[in-house]
């Protein structure tokens, strides 16, 4: 373990005190004005929230897998736009630099990353290229003692407020798919790099993503991560390897989150002269939302002690990642029928539940991709 349990629980203690107290009751107010307020962030960051996965040596907590999914279980407990913020920071916006990065570049960066002084995030999707990452387009062509990138990125999350942008472009042409791709650390304000506007979503308001533009964006030879090409696509896959455990952490919380909502609704919400919670079909989708979330639980916290013990998790982190956000899916959709009418209205912030987690089966590797993935690592397993 990287903490001791004592600390671990006093870090879990606080997350869950701060989203209970400081979070949930800004819910409201971060989806209609679609900002976190600056001074939560500056609290996120007070409380070392920025750095969770990050090493010790470089200014974070440095948690194992399975102690920053402990905390995940937590942040996740309120609207996703909160974790989303420092969700890049101590995963695919740090990870890449941490797991390949030179040893320059993590004292580079890495510091500032873990203060919350910067916002990291992760360029890989394209507008012609988003499952199919191997087939990107954007390019970095070598030029004197720097490289020029030239291309598109799309739906980048934080990328309206990132500093750093893990960057993946090709830079050999001549080798199709994955082997010709590279990781750059491009900073904001590169000449050459700009943002689109903020995209227009179907929920989590509060946590922004955009285009990232490079037109002849000029670059040192000290941004290409690792100072090796042809790695960057490995590297992307292996970021998304622990990605994919947390994000299925994500969703354990707030399917609990809406279970405790529905319960307490049912409870108190009277028809035909008694609660609701006493009919059997009402119990039956309690039950089941129980029993699902429990058992992603139990799958969540398996792969994360197996991931920290060295083990290969490539299949058990899509299982989670897939099960997880279906299951979540299932769960807030029983929770607006348990609420019936009053779950469809803004008040009860049901409905926004219910649009926000419609996106996790999405990024980080749609369900499908997740199948896929599972299915092709089984035959190499037998092969």
């Amino acid at each position: 373990m990287a903490v001791d349990q004592e600390t671990l629980k006093q870090l879990v203690d606080s997350v869950a005190r701060f989203v209970r107290e400081r979070l949930v009751p800004l819910e409201d107010q971060v989806a209609s004005e679609d900002a976190v307020p600056r001074d939560v962030v500056d609290e996120m960051a007070a409380l070392g929230l920025f750095g969770l996965s990050i090493p010790q040596a470089y200014g974070g907590l440095g948690l194992s897998m399975s102690e920053e999914v402990q905390v995940a279980f937590q942040l996740g407990q309120t609207s996703p736009a909160f974790r989303s913020l420092i969700g890049t920071n101590n995963g695919i916006g740090s990870h890449g630099l941490i797991m390949d990065g030179t040893e320059e570049q993590k004292q580079r960066y890495l510091p500032r990353l873990a203060r919350g002084e910067i916002i990291g995030c992760f360029a890989l999707t394209e507008p012609g290229s988003g499952s199919d990452a191997a087939s990107l387009r954007t390019s970095a062509r070598r030029k004197g003692d720097g490289y020029v990138l030239n291309g598109t990125k799309r739906f980048i999350t934080n990328a309206p407020q990132a500093g750093l942008f893990t960057v993946f472009a090709r830079t050999d042409a001549d080798k199709p798919g994955a082997d010709g791709i590279s990781a750059f650390l491009v900073e904001a304000g590169a000449p050459g790099l700009s943002l689109g506007q903020p995209d227009r979503k179907m929920g989590q308001q509060g946590a922004h993503t955009s285009d990232v533009i490079f037109d002849d964006c000029q670059v040192p030879v000290e941004a290409l991560l690792g100072a090796r090409e042809g790695i960057g696509f490995k590297t992307a896959m292996k970021v998304l390897d622990r990605g994919r455990i947390h994000i299925a952490a994500v969703c354990v919380a707030v399917a609990e989150r809406l279970i405790r909502d529905s319960l307490h609704y049912a409870a108190q919400r009277q028809q035909f002269g008694r609660p609701i919670a006493e009919f059997q079909l009402v119990q039956a989708m309690l039950a089941d939302s129980k029993a699902e979330a429990y058992a992603t639980r139990c799958m969540v916290e398996e792969t994360a002690r197996r991931r920290d013990a060295g083990e290969n998790v490539t299949i058990e982190a899509s299982c989670c990642k897939m099960y997880a956000s279906e299951m979540v899916g299932r769960v807030a959709d029983r929770a607006v029928q348990i609420h019936g009418g009053a779950g469809y209205m803004t008040d009860y912030g049901i409905e926004r539940f219910y649009r926000d987690v419609r996106l996790f089966r999405i990024y980080e590797g749609t369900t499908q991709i997740q199948q896929l993935v599972i299915a092709r690592n089984m035959l190499k397993e037998i092969s």
